[in-house]
């Protein structure tokens, strides 16, 4: 059975949602429960981690009814305030949710360094002693930040969403490849192979780009540190679910079915409280 580590559940608002813009028509609409698993279906995935795309409190309150309401939603990888004076108690409130795994922050939309500010770093390290990951979420020109975070949170649980967003248009991946090298000499980094089909042009599936930067992410993490994701329903705009299920498993054919075990985040040790 696989887990999607990586699906979005959202019921549209065009001014929260802004984010979604008009040249995104396909999915501004509703995405929910029921939507995603007309996928359950037709395929071995047996279930996902819903994870956060508004940042607000409300948002995990939203992710985590839904997963109380739909077994198909393994865990939640909510929003929280990294920088609220009492953040403290808020991780321990939660505490009491064990549907919620872990937290993100979309740091893509902000500044370089917004993730090394003291008291954004003081926040993420406190996610530690309550067992929580921290999805780090920026684009391949903003990865020195990941880098650096690491060198400050040494023992944290992160997860790289969408392999660090390679420029798969510019195929322009140098300054990429040297950042993930570094991010995955660190043993609690995990990489989520996800959204690969956006990051490219979207009218085109380009099957040998894609399959080279798996082959790169990979030989850094090895299968043990890599776990399978979607996306959805943001990869719609590339491509479809089947399609990306078959690229992924086209491509994990070539390891063993020991090998193949591991690509799933029920494995994942950084999911220590997964359930």
């Amino acid at each position: 059975m696989i887990i999607d580590s990586h699906v979005h559940f959202w019921k549209f608002d065009p001014i929260r949602d802004a984010w979604i813009t008009k040249d995104m028509h396909g999915i501004r609409k509703d995405f929910l429960p029921e939507d995603f698993s007309l996928h359950l279906e037709e395929s071995q995935v047996g279930g996902c981690v819903a994870v956060q795309a508004d940042q607000s409190d409300e948002e995990t309150v939203f992710l985590v009814n839904l997963a109380k309401e739909n077994p198909l939603i393994k865990g939640v990888v909510g929003w929280i305030d990294l920088t609220s004076e009492k953040l403290e108690e808020s991780l321990q409130n939660c505490q009491s949710e064990k549907l919620i795994k872990g937290f993100r922050h979309i740091a893509e939309g902000e500044e370089i360094g917004f993730l090394l500010q003291e008291n954004v770093l003081n926040g993420i390290s406190k996610l530690h002693q309550f067992n929580y990951t921290f999805d780090i979420l920026l684009r391949q020109h903003q990865l020195l930040d990941a880098v650096k975070l690491l060198e400050k949170l040494p023992d944290q649980a992160f997860i790289l969403d969408h392999c660090g967003k390679p420029d798969l248009q510019t195929n322009d991946l140098k300054d990429w490849k040297s950042n993930i090298s570094e991010l995955a000499k660190n043993p609690h980094i995990y990489c989520k192979v996800s959204g690969l089909l956006t990051q490219g042009n979207w009218n085109i599936i380009n099957e040998k780009s894609i399959f080279e930067t798996l082959d790169f992410i990979f030989s850094k993490f090895g299968i043990h540190r890599v776990t399978f994701g979607s996306d959805w329903p943001v990869m719609l705009l590339g491509g479809n679910y089947a399609l990306w299920l078959e690229l992924i498993s086209q491509y994990v054919s070539q390891f063993s079915k020991e090998e193949q075990l591991l690509f799933s985040p029920e494995m994942l040790k950084c999911f220590t409280n997964y359930n």
